[in-house]
């Protein structure tokens, strides 16, 4: 099997597996228990906390608080931060947002929040100017992705978060699911609130994430119980699973693979750009504004799900959008935001590689896809 679906989900990388094993087995201890079995569980659960605040480049292990994966953060986040200025009711974010955030965002309009959605150009890069003219006093939450999870675009959160701070009151939140351990994030130097993460993206189970509190932030809990996370989100830690995200923490902060990684991605786009007709690229042409490791590619005239199930029975494994959208069998929000024509945006795969892909993985694929692109646009007569 050659995976390409990193940004739907990784593999738990073998170093994790194994910082997860002792505390499904011995050190099966609730943290909270006073006992040595549970502070043997505590000092799993503060070593990871401090592990994920190295990898955010957070002031404090303190500004970390676990949770069950990206969605949880992004819904807490928003929401906790509406209820911190009630009074006002405005939400700027942007149209290509993960299902966590735009779906939220449209919930709460029916509910009588105004919402402002920030449109991207046809490279899928955001308008700075825009932000900064959609601000008001009445805005209480702005949230922008710091990578887009379909064609790898990285938006300027930095300058943005410093942007809302300069003409507004409002709180500043970046899902970050799509690139924490894939680029370098120093949330200590930027202005932004509120970070979410997940830790399945980078190598860690599934069913584990965080969210970035900075200091001086108070969040009303999302889940009520109990006094956990220093009673910010109730329930028993799942113990094995932080450990699992602390060791894949560490494992990603080193950012030495992403250059590789960076270079078996470009031989693959330009292989497929150049040697397959009516091919496009969707995203930022200047590949320092996108993960190192994602290409969005259209096949004019062609179904991305018969792409998707040819390389699958070859056993290459890639995505046709967002692994969250992808049984809609629609274009993608992110593509028609985009304003790519349905005649590419149908057409689209993205290419996710990761850590443990390997050279000879992607010349298979750039030696099999063009002869079964060429097949399937006979039979559909294109």
């Amino acid at each position: 099997m050659i995976y390409l679906d990193n940004n739907a989900t990784t593999q738990v990388a073998p170093e994790v597996r194994e910082a997860m094993m002792p505390y499904l087995d011995g050190v099966f201890g609730n943290p909270s228990s006073s006992h040595s079995v549970g502070r043997d569980a505590r000092r799993a659960v503060d070593e990871a906390r401090e592990s994920v605040a190295r990898l955010l480049g957070a002031r404090s292990p303190s500004e970390i608080v676990f949770t069950s994966g990206g969605t949880e953060s992004d819904n807490w986040a928003i929401m906790a931060a509406l209820k911190l200025q009630p009074e006002k009711r405005h939400i700027v974010t942007t149209r290509v947002e993960h299902e966590a955030v735009r779906r939220l965002c449209e919930k709460l309009e029916r509910e009588d929040y105004e919402v402002t959605w920030l449109d991207v150009d046809e490279e899928g890069l955001l308008d700075l100017n825009q932000l900064r003219a959609a601000l008001r006093r009445e805005t209480s939450v702005v949230s922008i992705m710091t990578a887009n999870n379909e064609t790898g675009v990285l938006f300027p959160i930095a300058e943005a978060a410093a942007i809302v701070k300069e003409n507004s009151a409002a709180i500043f939140h970046s899902d970050g699911v799509n690139a924490a351990g894939k680029i370098p994030i120093n949330l200590i130097e930027t202005e932004i609130d509120l970070f979410s993460i997940s830790g399945h993206k980078f190598h860690a189970p599934k069913g584990i994430g965080a969210l970035y509190i900075r200091g001086g932030i108070t969040l009303e809990p999302f889940l009520i119980g109990g006094g956990q996370e220093n009673s910010r989100r109730a329930g028993t830690e799942s113990v094995h699973q932080i450990a699992g995200f602390g060791a894949a923490a560490d494992l990603v902060s080193d950012m030495s693979a992403m250059k590789r990684v960076r270079a078996m991605r470009d031989a693959l786009e330009e292989a497929i750009l150049t040697g397959i007709p009516r091919t496009s690229l969707n995203g930022a042409a200047d590949a320092d504004k996108r993960l190192p490791n994602t290409s969005s590619i259209s096949f004019e005239n062609t179904n991305g799900e018969a792409i998707l199930a040819r390389l699958d029975a070859v056993g290459v494994c890639v995505s046709t959008g967002s692994a969250c959208n992808s049984e809609n069998h629609t274009a993608s929000p992110v593509l028609e935001a985009m304003n790519i024509p349905y005649s590419k945006a149908m057409g689209a795969i993205r290419f996710s590689l990761g850590r443990f892909n390997s050279e000879n993985e992607i010349e298979f694929v750039i030696e099999r896809l063009p002869v079964l692109i060429s097949e399937l646009r006979s039979i559909a007569g294109a």
